[in-house]
């Protein structure tokens, strides 16, 4: 039996999760109010801060306080508010800003995460019952969400691209194929670190012109074609290297099998495929990153009826492919890149 100080510890745990989403919530009203900008420069009062974001002063300082209590602003004896090493990753545009990922998760994702029920009980989207849209048709019908979705998975490939490039042996690389790359961002650093190669950005009509403007800015622009297409029908053929990075998760297995079978027929006999996907354990425990795999995990099913998968269950997709899987090399946060070559179809 449960002594009184264990429950009274786990009634306050439990508390402190379920209303634990008011500090989403509380950074992405932060994010799109541009606080971290307006405090980059100098601390400033609540009222300052009202009158350049327009809003109530009183209610702003409320807002401002809750931030101080999770370390993203700090109220200083003065009582104005001064911005933290953790509250500057909500600015806009600075190499590590995670910006565009909050405004995704808070704004975007949110009315998503409301119907998990439906997709625990069904299998299927969320996003198909609150849009009525599949897979990333909303996208293509609003710029606005489609820049914001497109610059958060820059923010989180910003985060691997420095163990990716260091994992995988990039000798002998002519051309790159970053198939449904969005901006690009894995295809710029792999580019860099093949300083003769070319490159193929190969994504849907929503991605691909922001993309050319992405490694514009990244001086590479010279060496890369930009096509738009559907994955599901065809992959730009001719490359030596395919790259696949957090796609497969977005899909049942029925549909990763489709895009998988896109590439194969597209990879020559000496190519080869790199796959990056976030890796499930077998059993699960409650360490921060058991709950960070768990939270996208149940995001790919409200969002796509998807899931991540276990290394077998990635194995046994590329197989079924016409792929050998060649190596598995763990990146971090649970990602790991697996590198697969064509299996001959007479030897098959």
């Amino acid at each position: 039996m449960d002594s009184a100080p264990e429950r009274v510890a786990d009634t306050t745990r439990l508390l402190g999760i379920v209303s634990g989403s008011w500090k989403t919530q509380a950074a992405y009203v932060a994010a799109r109010l541009g606080i971290a900008d307006l405090l980059a420069g100098s601390p400033q009062s609540a009222a300052e801060l009202a009158a350049a974001t327009a809003t109530h002063a009183p209610s702003l300082q409320r807002l401002l306080r809750a931030l101080a209590t999770i370390e993203l602003v700090r109220e200083r004896e003065d009582g104005s508010f001064e911005l933290t090493s953790m509250g500057a990753l909500l600015r806009d545009g600075t190499p590590d800003s995670l910006r565009s990922w909050v405004l995704h998760w808070g704004g975007l994702s949110w009315p998503v995460w409301g119907h998990l029920l439906h997709s625990v009980t069904t299998g299927e989207s969320a996003r198909s019952l609150v849009s009525r849209t599949a897979g990333f048709e909303h996208l293509a019908a609003d710029p606005e969400a489609a820049e914001t979705f497109h610059r958060a998975m820059v923010e989180l490939t910003r985060l691997v691209v420095r163990d990716f490039v260091q994992a995988v042996d990039w000798a002998g690389t002519r051309k790159i194929v970053d198939v449904g790359g969005g901006y690009g961002e894995l295809l710029v650093a792999a580019l860099t670190a093949c300083p003769g190669s070319v490159g193929v950005l190969f994504d849907e009509a929503h991605a691909i012109e922001e993309g050319r403007l992405h490694l514009r800015a990244a001086g590479i622009e010279h060496r890369c074609q930009f096509l738009a297409g559907d994955f599901f029908e065809w992959v730009p053929r001719g490359a030596d290297t395919y790259v696949l990075k957090s796609v497969l998760h977005d899909w049942s297995d029925d549909r990763a099998a489709e895009i998988l079978a896109s590439c194969r027929r597209a990879i020559p006999p000496q190519g080869r495929l790199l796959l990056v996907e976030r890796i499930v354990p077998e059993h699960v425990g409650s360490s921060a990153e058991d709950q960070g795999l768990a939270c996208t995990d149940l995001h790919m099913l409200v969002q796509h009826g998807a899931r991540e998968r276990t290394e077998p269950e990635l194995r046994g997709l590329l197989t079924a492919a016409g792929f050998r899987t060649e190596s598995v090399k763990p990146l971090r946060s649970t990602l790991a890149v697996l590198e697969a070559i064509p299996v001959d179809d007479a030897a098959a």
